[in-house]
Protein backbone atom coordinates (compact mmCIF):
# COMPACT_ATOMS: atom_id res chain seq x y z
CA UNK A 1 0.00 0.00 0.00
CA UNK A 2 1.91 2.83 -1.41
CA UNK A 3 -1.23 5.58 0.27
CA UNK A 4 -2.88 5.47 3.26
CA UNK A 5 -6.88 6.06 2.46
CA UNK A 6 -8.61 7.92 4.99
CA UNK A 7 -12.12 9.83 5.38
CA UNK A 8 -12.78 12.98 7.33
CA UNK A 9 -15.81 13.75 9.02
CA UNK A 10 -17.26 17.21 7.01
CA UNK A 11 -19.92 17.88 9.65
CA UNK A 12 -18.84 20.92 10.81
CA UNK A 13 -16.05 21.60 8.80
CA UNK A 14 -14.60 24.05 6.24
CA UNK A 15 -12.86 22.95 3.26
CA UNK A 16 -11.25 25.79 1.31
CA UNK A 17 -10.80 26.12 -2.41
CA UNK A 18 -8.82 28.36 -4.22
CA UNK A 19 -8.83 29.41 -7.89
CA UNK A 20 -11.01 29.53 -10.18
CA UNK A 21 -11.98 27.88 -13.19
CA UNK A 22 -13.38 24.47 -14.55
CA UNK A 23 -10.48 22.66 -12.51
CA UNK A 24 -11.71 24.88 -9.12
CA UNK A 25 -15.57 24.26 -10.07
CA UNK A 26 -15.09 20.35 -9.96
CA UNK A 27 -13.37 20.71 -6.32
CA UNK A 28 -16.75 22.02 -5.50
CA UNK A 29 -18.72 19.69 -6.99
CA UNK A 30 -17.41 16.61 -4.43
CA UNK A 31 -18.41 18.62 -1.80
CA UNK A 32 -22.29 19.16 -3.32
CA UNK A 33 -25.09 18.02 -1.30
CA UNK A 34 -22.23 17.16 1.86
CA UNK A 35 -22.52 19.36 5.29
CA UNK A 36 -19.38 20.98 4.59
CA UNK A 37 -18.49 24.53 4.64
CA UNK A 38 -16.82 25.62 1.35
CA UNK A 39 -14.58 28.35 1.70
CA UNK A 40 -13.95 30.15 -1.92
CA UNK A 41 -10.73 31.93 -2.18
CA UNK A 42 -9.26 34.13 -5.51
CA UNK A 43 -6.83 36.77 -5.78
CA UNK A 44 -4.44 37.33 -2.80
CA UNK A 45 -6.67 36.37 -0.39
CA UNK A 46 -6.30 32.83 -1.74
CA UNK A 47 -2.33 33.39 -1.06
CA UNK A 48 -2.62 34.56 2.99
CA UNK A 49 -2.47 31.99 5.35
CA UNK A 50 -5.00 32.84 7.62
CA UNK A 51 -6.98 32.72 4.67
CA UNK A 52 -7.03 28.96 5.48
CA UNK A 53 -7.09 28.84 9.54
CA UNK A 54 -9.90 26.39 10.56
CA UNK A 55 -9.82 24.10 7.35
CA UNK A 56 -9.43 20.60 7.16
CA UNK A 57 -8.32 20.31 3.98
CA UNK A 58 -7.18 22.51 1.28
CA UNK A 59 -7.75 22.13 -2.68
CA UNK A 60 -5.63 24.77 -5.32
CA UNK A 61 -6.56 24.86 -8.72
CA UNK A 62 -5.03 27.20 -10.82
CA UNK A 63 -3.07 27.28 -14.15
CA UNK A 64 -0.43 30.02 -12.61
CA UNK A 65 2.35 27.73 -11.28
CA UNK A 66 3.41 30.99 -9.31
CA UNK A 67 -0.17 31.25 -7.85
CA UNK A 68 -0.44 27.02 -7.36
CA UNK A 69 3.12 27.17 -5.15
CA UNK A 70 2.12 30.18 -2.93
CA UNK A 71 -0.90 29.23 -2.46
CA UNK A 72 0.04 25.66 -1.40
CA UNK A 73 2.70 27.38 0.54
CA UNK A 74 -0.31 29.80 2.26
CA UNK A 75 -2.43 26.76 3.42
CA UNK A 76 0.65 24.46 4.95
CA UNK A 77 1.46 27.21 6.83
CA UNK A 78 -1.96 26.90 8.40
CA UNK A 79 -1.16 23.78 9.01
CA UNK A 80 -3.78 22.72 6.37
CA UNK A 81 -3.10 19.34 4.10
CA UNK A 82 -2.99 20.61 0.38
CA UNK A 83 -4.02 18.78 -2.83
CA UNK A 84 -3.26 20.72 -5.91
CA UNK A 85 -4.41 19.94 -9.21
CA UNK A 86 -2.34 18.50 -11.96
CA UNK A 87 1.10 18.62 -9.68
CA UNK A 88 1.48 15.76 -7.52
CA UNK A 89 4.74 17.16 -6.50
CA UNK A 90 3.00 20.03 -4.36
CA UNK A 91 0.50 17.67 -2.95
CA UNK A 92 -0.23 15.92 0.63
CA UNK A 93 -3.13 14.10 -0.60
CA UNK A 94 -4.66 13.20 -3.67
CA UNK A 95 -8.01 13.32 -4.38
CA UNK A 96 -9.74 9.50 -5.30
CA UNK A 97 -12.42 8.90 -7.79
CA UNK A 98 -15.33 8.85 -5.45
CA UNK A 99 -18.64 6.77 -4.96
CA UNK A 100 -20.94 9.05 -2.68
CA UNK A 101 -24.38 6.80 -1.21
CA UNK A 102 -24.75 8.82 1.39
CA UNK A 103 -23.79 7.11 4.98
CA UNK A 104 -21.50 4.70 2.65
CA UNK A 105 -18.37 6.04 0.55
CA UNK A 106 -16.30 4.28 -1.37
CA UNK A 107 -12.77 5.77 -2.96
CA UNK A 108 -10.83 4.40 -5.59
CA UNK A 109 -7.09 6.21 -5.58
CA UNK A 110 -4.22 5.45 -7.77
CA UNK A 111 -1.73 8.16 -5.95
CA UNK A 112 -2.24 10.37 -8.68
CA UNK A 113 -0.45 8.45 -11.17
CA UNK A 114 -3.67 7.49 -13.15
CA UNK A 115 -6.52 9.50 -12.51
CA UNK A 116 -8.80 7.72 -15.58
CA UNK A 117 -8.00 4.52 -14.18
CA UNK A 118 -9.57 5.17 -11.12
CA UNK A 119 -12.77 6.36 -12.82
CA UNK A 120 -13.32 3.21 -14.91
CA UNK A 121 -13.14 1.42 -11.93
CA UNK A 122 -15.49 3.80 -10.01
CA UNK A 123 -17.71 3.05 -12.62
CA UNK A 124 -17.29 -0.66 -12.41
CA UNK A 125 -17.85 -0.67 -8.37
CA UNK A 126 -20.79 2.05 -8.68
CA UNK A 127 -23.20 -0.25 -10.02
CA UNK A 128 -22.63 -3.12 -7.31
CA UNK A 129 -23.53 -0.64 -4.70
CA UNK A 130 -27.23 -0.34 -4.40
CA UNK A 131 -28.63 3.55 -4.10
CA UNK A 132 -30.20 2.81 -0.76
CA UNK A 133 -26.97 1.35 0.75
CA UNK A 134 -26.69 4.77 2.14
CA UNK A 135 -29.52 4.48 3.89
CA UNK A 136 -28.68 0.78 5.85
CA UNK A 137 -25.65 2.47 7.12
CA UNK A 138 -27.65 5.52 8.42
CA UNK A 139 -29.95 2.61 10.02
CA UNK A 140 -27.04 1.07 11.68
CA UNK A 141 -25.74 4.24 12.62
CA UNK A 142 -28.91 5.67 14.39
CA UNK A 143 -28.94 2.28 16.76
CA UNK A 144 -25.40 2.14 17.34
CA UNK A 145 -25.55 2.63 20.70
CA UNK A 146 -28.52 0.35 21.31
CA UNK A 147 -26.66 -2.67 19.81
CA UNK A 148 -23.76 -1.99 21.79
CA UNK A 149 -25.26 -1.84 25.14
CA UNK A 150 -27.70 -5.14 24.53
CA UNK A 151 -24.63 -7.25 22.27
CA UNK A 152 -21.17 -6.24 24.67
CA UNK A 153 -19.44 -9.38 23.10
CA UNK A 154 -17.68 -8.30 19.52
CA UNK A 155 -18.36 -11.68 18.01
CA UNK A 156 -22.02 -11.26 19.05
CA UNK A 157 -22.32 -8.09 17.64
CA UNK A 158 -21.19 -9.08 14.36
CA UNK A 159 -23.22 -11.95 13.99
CA UNK A 160 -26.59 -9.84 14.36
CA UNK A 161 -25.42 -6.89 12.25
CA UNK A 162 -24.18 -9.83 9.71
CA UNK A 163 -27.79 -11.63 10.03
CA UNK A 164 -29.30 -7.84 9.78
CA UNK A 165 -27.59 -6.88 6.68
CA UNK A 166 -30.05 -8.98 4.68
CA UNK A 167 -33.34 -9.19 7.01
CA UNK A 168 -36.72 -7.04 7.06
CA UNK A 169 -35.12 -4.27 8.67
CA UNK A 170 -32.50 -3.48 5.56
CA UNK A 171 -34.77 -4.38 3.13
CA UNK A 172 -36.99 -1.21 4.63
CA UNK A 173 -34.38 1.28 5.15
CA UNK A 174 -33.55 0.80 1.17
CA UNK A 175 -37.01 1.59 0.44
CA UNK A 176 -36.57 4.11 2.31
CA UNK A 177 -38.75 3.56 5.33
CA UNK A 178 -36.44 4.43 8.12
CA UNK A 179 -39.34 4.41 10.50
CA UNK A 180 -40.12 0.99 9.84
CA UNK A 181 -36.54 -0.27 9.34
CA UNK A 182 -35.87 0.79 13.24
CA UNK A 183 -38.78 -0.76 14.38
CA UNK A 184 -37.87 -4.05 12.88
CA UNK A 185 -34.01 -3.65 13.57
CA UNK A 186 -34.96 -3.11 17.63
CA UNK A 187 -37.16 -6.29 17.70
CA UNK A 188 -34.60 -8.16 15.84
CA UNK A 189 -32.47 -7.06 18.71
CA UNK A 190 -34.77 -8.04 21.39
CA UNK A 191 -35.35 -11.71 20.27
CA UNK A 192 -31.36 -12.31 19.44
CA UNK A 193 -29.87 -15.33 21.33
CA UNK A 194 -26.36 -16.13 20.72
CA UNK A 195 -26.11 -18.30 17.63
CA UNK A 196 -23.76 -21.37 17.23
CA UNK A 197 -20.51 -20.33 15.56
CA UNK A 198 -19.37 -22.44 12.25
CA UNK A 199 -16.25 -23.34 10.80
CA UNK A 200 -15.47 -22.79 7.14
CA UNK A 201 -12.38 -24.81 4.93
CA UNK A 202 -11.23 -22.02 2.42
CA UNK A 203 -8.49 -23.30 0.12
CA UNK A 204 -5.42 -21.14 0.72
CA UNK A 205 -3.06 -22.18 -1.69
CA UNK A 206 -3.64 -18.82 -3.60
CA UNK A 207 -4.16 -16.75 -5.26
CA UNK A 208 -6.67 -14.77 -4.67
CA UNK A 209 -8.15 -14.61 -7.25
CA UNK A 210 -8.58 -18.39 -7.96
CA UNK A 211 -11.18 -17.78 -4.53
CA UNK A 212 -15.26 -17.75 -4.64
CA UNK A 213 -16.87 -14.37 -4.04
CA UNK A 214 -18.60 -17.22 -0.93
CA UNK A 215 -15.07 -17.97 0.33
CA UNK A 216 -13.99 -14.11 0.34
CA UNK A 217 -17.18 -12.88 2.10
CA UNK A 218 -16.24 -15.63 4.55
CA UNK A 219 -12.88 -14.45 5.15
CA UNK A 220 -13.99 -10.77 5.44
CA UNK A 221 -16.58 -12.01 7.99
CA UNK A 222 -14.21 -14.70 10.30
CA UNK A 223 -13.70 -14.14 14.32
CA UNK A 224 -10.68 -16.53 13.95
CA UNK A 225 -7.86 -17.48 11.43
CA UNK A 226 -6.52 -20.94 11.83
CA UNK A 227 -3.74 -20.60 9.08
CA UNK A 228 -1.79 -23.55 7.49
CA UNK A 229 1.92 -22.31 7.47
CA UNK A 230 1.57 -22.20 3.31
CA UNK A 231 -1.73 -19.87 3.49
CA UNK A 232 -1.11 -17.39 0.42
CA UNK A 233 -0.41 -13.75 1.82
CA UNK A 234 -2.72 -12.58 -0.73
CA UNK A 235 -5.74 -15.12 0.34
CA UNK A 236 -4.60 -13.99 4.37
CA UNK A 237 -5.26 -10.19 2.59
CA UNK A 238 -8.50 -10.72 2.84
CA UNK A 239 -9.25 -11.17 6.13
CA UNK A 240 -10.41 -8.35 8.55
CA UNK A 241 -7.18 -6.84 9.98
CA UNK A 242 -8.51 -7.38 13.79
CA UNK A 243 -8.99 -11.02 13.24
CA UNK A 244 -7.49 -13.19 15.73
CA UNK A 245 -4.72 -15.35 13.31
CA UNK A 246 -3.47 -18.55 14.86
CA UNK A 247 -1.64 -21.67 13.32
CA UNK A 248 -3.80 -25.14 12.70
CA UNK A 249 -5.95 -26.24 15.88
CA UNK A 250 -6.99 -29.31 16.50
CA UNK A 251 -10.48 -30.17 15.95
CA UNK A 252 -11.21 -30.08 20.33
CA UNK A 253 -10.51 -26.25 19.72
CA UNK A 254 -11.92 -25.45 16.65
CA UNK A 255 -15.22 -27.04 18.03
CA UNK A 256 -14.56 -24.99 21.18
CA UNK A 257 -14.54 -21.91 19.72
CA UNK A 258 -17.77 -22.52 17.39
CA UNK A 259 -19.08 -23.53 20.56
CA UNK A 260 -18.64 -19.87 21.48
CA UNK A 261 -20.06 -18.73 18.50
CA UNK A 262 -17.10 -17.49 16.68
CA UNK A 263 -17.23 -17.70 13.10
CA UNK A 264 -13.64 -19.91 12.33
CA UNK A 265 -11.88 -19.33 8.98
CA UNK A 266 -9.95 -22.52 8.39
CA UNK A 267 -7.47 -21.93 5.63
CA UNK A 268 -5.72 -25.07 4.32
CA UNK A 269 -2.68 -26.00 1.81
CA UNK A 270 -3.04 -29.50 2.19
CA UNK A 271 -5.30 -32.94 2.80
CA UNK A 272 -5.28 -32.98 6.82
CA UNK A 273 -8.26 -31.18 6.86
CA UNK A 274 -10.57 -33.82 5.45
CA UNK A 275 -9.50 -36.07 8.89
CA UNK A 276 -10.70 -32.30 10.86
CA UNK A 277 -14.02 -32.18 8.79
CA UNK A 278 -15.04 -35.64 9.72
CA UNK A 279 -14.44 -34.77 13.15
CA UNK A 280 -16.04 -31.56 13.99
CA UNK A 281 -18.51 -33.44 11.86
CA UNK A 282 -19.00 -36.21 14.27
CA UNK A 283 -18.60 -33.42 17.20
CA UNK A 284 -22.05 -31.65 16.13
CA UNK A 285 -20.28 -28.28 14.80
CA UNK A 286 -21.80 -26.97 11.67
CA UNK A 287 -18.97 -26.57 9.03
CA UNK A 288 -18.95 -25.52 5.16
CA UNK A 289 -16.13 -26.37 2.10
CA UNK A 290 -16.06 -23.39 0.07
CA UNK A 291 -14.77 -25.53 -2.42
CA UNK A 292 -11.40 -26.97 -2.08
CA UNK A 293 -9.53 -29.34 -4.65
CA UNK A 294 -6.64 -30.67 -3.06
Amino acid sequence: MDAFPAFYPLSGATVAIAGSGEAAEAKARLFAGSPATIRRLEGEAALKPESYAGAILAFIASPDDAFAETAAGAARAANVPVNVVDRPGLCDFTTPAVIDRGEVVAAIGTGGASPMLATLLRHDIETRVPEGAGRVAALFASLQDEVRKALPEPHRRRAFLRAALTSPAAEAAMRGDQARASQLLRAALERDEPGAGMVQFIDARGPADLLTLRAARALASADVLACDAEAHAEVLALARRDAERTGPQAPERLAELAARGLRVARLVTGAAWRTELVRLAEAGVETEVLPIAV
